[in-house]
């Protein structure tokens, strides 16, 4: 297996289901709760102007416990944000995901924890927008897309003011930067975006592309994961999203695979080398689109 990169197999049987349906409660409880605190949090900001960042520990600590033992907690912050409370949402989703990126990637725990912090509070500056263009259901204006724009300057200007944490406001400023220079506030790239920003704004993208908006269809998540790469090589940090595929293309082994020529089969091996073609078993035959580039997979399901 080991050979093969095979980094983990799921065992059927071994664990009883109230048992399994009991342990999922309370990762669900404890990240509804962060939701919760975070429109919370939002909240306050647009009446104070300030962040506690007292309230920001105590609600992202729970969490951050979670994350040091419980790995099934990463199939609960990878599903899709629905579109009711999404900016909530998604602010827990993007610190949870920066959190398990920079463990993948080997950081130190409280560098990790510090990286996770800064992702929960990356868009904090879209308190300072008015929720009639953040809600709005359709595309925006050139006018009110200027207005989006300034989230970064905003929110960096409201936890300089609040915090003495400059990581998480240079993340606040910098995550909507861009390797190649085609971000924005300031259009630096390259190693110019300090590596907690550049972490950040991968599970941005990740979290922004799989939710479900008025205006916005939820995609299916390999064809996210397909868009996460293309843009390694130009706008995302190639290593950053090499981390992250590694550690989520073994979850779609075991799944099923829709193929481009209408047959269903089930993904046996991700090559590393060629993460989008897998090895596939379709009616007790192997099919290796790394080998077969005639066909491709549209979709995966469970």
């Amino acid at each position: 297996m080991l050979l093969h990169r095979v980094d983990y197999v799921d065992i059927a049987g071994t664990r009883p289901k109230a048992e399994s349906a009991d342990t999922s409660a309370p990762l669900t409880e404890f990240y509804s709760n962060a939701v919760r605190q975070v429109s919370k949090l939002f909240e306050d900001v647009r009446v104070t102007g300030t962040i506690d960042e007292s309230e920001v520990d105590n609600s992202i600590a729970p969490l951050l416990d979670l994350f040091q033992t419980e790995r099934d907690l990463v199939s609960v912050l990878l599903s899709s944000v629905s579109r009711d409370e999404y900016t909530y949402q998604h602010c827990v989703q993007v610190g949870s995901i920066s959190y398990f990126i920079a463990q993948w990637m080997g950081l130190p725990e409280e560098d990790c924890s510090r990286i996770g912090k800064a992702g929960y509070l990356h868009d904090i500056g879209k308190c300072r927008i008015p929720s009639s263009v953040l809600n709005k259901p359709g595309r925006l204006s050139d006018e009110e897309y200027a207005q989006v724009r300034k989230h970064p300057e905003y929110g960096y200007q409201i936890i300089q003011a609040s915090m003495d944490n400059d990581l998480c406001a240079k993340v606040a400023l910098e995550h909507h930067e861009r390797m190649d220079g085609s971000g924005y506030p300031y259009g630096i790239k390259g190693t110019e975006i300090q590596l907690a920003s550049r972490i950040v704004a991968v599970a941005d993208v990740y979290s922004a592309m799989i939710c479900d908006r008025a205006y916005q269809k939820r995609r299916h998540l390999l064809d996210v994961l397909r868009e996460l790469y293309r843009l390694s090589f130009s706008e995302l940090d190639p290593a950053v999203v090499q981390v992250f595929l590694r550690f989520m293309m073994p979850n779609f082994v075991g799944k099923k695979a829709h193929l481009s020529n209408g047959e269903e089969g089930i993904v046996v091996l991700i090559h590393e080398s060629d993460w989008f073609r897998p090895l596939v078993q379709v009616n007790g035959t192997y099919i290796d689109l790394k080998v077969r580039r005639d066909l491709e997979i549209q979709d995966v399901s469970a």
